[in-house]
């Protein structure tokens, strides 16, 4: 993959390195965009929806509903992957990724002007379930195109660094969901962020959307890609579809991606997802409380990532991801511990230590462990499939999974904390085993 930056002559080494630089703003211009739509879901579920969309079954079983459409949004996400994948292994990464960007805008606008249950009846939660569809599958597109475009067009031994502009677009997409949805909130009455404040922060995404687009349009497609299809004869171009072909040759890579996501997915979506019900439904928390801490993590994730990142070329990806998989497995009980006692600086402390180490070292290394997993011609294909099925198992009803295992077992945490602790586990345990990688 590295060899043709590797041996490029001083004279092209500039151009190369503008088309890296280039393509890593467009990666993660378009993924502060689809992020910050998909996440601002997930925190208004948790807050607005069991009111707005489900206001005619009990408030326990409202949130469950809640929880289930935002988890709607993770069952479309490998659809979106291998439609996008198909296509972008076939005619580029680049014209996928402003399709992905149009979609997800689209699609987060009409939200905010969704009429309620009490408008238009059950009509309300079944174009919300729709709407989140739309999210999911274009959100599906997205990472795989993304982390591509970037990795591809990386110079040699900076791959994961280039890449993580992917990743630091969830931060400032984190960052700025819950901004809005904090001051908006604390402008507002409370009946007055349940009736229209908290459809504002949707109908800005149509901003994000343009300034993505505009950012994108001068990006360059992968040089790599571009080889790849100058090489390929007329008879390989007809082969089966590049899914399948990723399928055939590496089927276990599938299962890998999905153990080593575990990890991401359950800390961040506790800490921001679930942890907001939680606190304020059951704790009688302030809700203000954990849209800060959300703040808080999105603003230092923008430097944790990067510096992971950095780390992660320097010294190794799977030494910084064991570590980061580690300290969330021995993070999950004290996280819940001060949760349970009420203490500010430990729920502070735990959850950054959930969001931001944890997370951040294991999330800062998968654009290039997972994309190197497959070959160029269906690396599209195989990674984003791989990407979001695995967002399906583990992220998408993680918040569901986590309120019924408090649900049934009478309000106690301690079944979330097993949950959480056991998935960090297997994703160390996956990283221990794998070939190590070269870059």
């Amino acid at each position: 993959m590295d060899s043709t930056l590797a041996t490029s002559r001083p004279d092209e080494q500039t151009p190369s390195l503008n088309r890296a630089r280039r393509a890593a703003w467009g990666s993660f211009a378009g993924a502060v965009v689809d992020w910050y739509d998909f996440l601002l879901y997930g925190i208004t579920a948790a807050l607005v929806f069991n009111s707005e969309f489900f206001p005619q079954v009990d408030p326990a079983m409202g949130t469950l509903a809640a929880f289930a459409t935002f988890g709607v949004g993770f069952l479309f996400r490998p659809l979106g992957g291998i439609i996008f994948g198909h296509f972008g292994d076939k005619l580029g990464r680049k014209r996928m990724l402003m399709l992905t960007v149009w979609m997800m805008g689209i699609a987060t606008a009409c939200i905010g002007i969704l009429p309620s249950f009490d408008s238009i009846g059950w009509w309300a939660p079944v174009l919300l379930v729709i709407l989140r569809a739309i999210q999911g599958f274009a959100v599906g597109g997205e990472w795989g195109g993304a982390a591509l475009l970037a990795v591809e067009s990386a110079p040699k031994g900076k791959k994961a660094f280039y890449s993580s502009g992917v990743q630091v677009g969830y931060g400032v997409g984190l960052l700025l969901s819950t901004g809005l949805v904090s001051l908006i909130s604390s402008m507002t009455t409370n009946e007055q962020f349940l009736s229209w404040g908290w459809r504002l922060p949707f109908l800005f995404s149509i901003v994000l959307v343009l300034g993505a687009l505009w950012v994108r349009n001068g990006m360059e497609e992968s040089a790599e890609f571009e080889r790849q299809q100058e090489q390929e004869t007329p008879k390989a171009q007809k082969k089966r579809l590049p899914v399948f072909e990723a399928l055939a040759r590496h089927p276990g890579a599938f299962l890998k991606i999905i153990a080593l996501r575990l990890c991401e997915l359950l800390t961040m979506y506790i800490v921001t997802a679930f942890a907001l019900n939680y606190s304020t439904q059951n704790l009688g928390m302030p809700r203000e409380l954990f849209l800060n801490i959300g703040l808080l993590v999105g603003g230092i994730s923008c430097l944790t990532i990067p510096l992971f990142a950095w780390m992660a070329d320097r010294y190794g990806r799977r030494r910084i991801y064991i570590t980061g998989a580690l300290l969330g497995a021995l993070s999950a009980f004290p996280f819940f511990m001060a949760l349970e006692a009420r203490s500010i600086i430990g729920v502070v402390l735990f959850s950054l230590m959930l969001a931001n180490i944890a997370h951040d070292m294991v999330v800062c290394v998968q654009q290039p462990m997972f994309t190197e997993m497959f070959g160029p011609g269906y690396r599209y294909s195989g990674a984003g499939v791989g990407y979001q099925v695995a967002s399906v198992v583990g992220g998408g009803f993680t918040p569901f999974i986590a309120a019924a295992l408090v649900t049934f077992s009478g309000g106690e945490w301690h079944t979330v904390a097993i949950y959480l602790t056991a998935g960090c586990l297997l994703s160390a345990i996956t990283a221990m085993f794998m070939k190590k990688s070269t870059h």
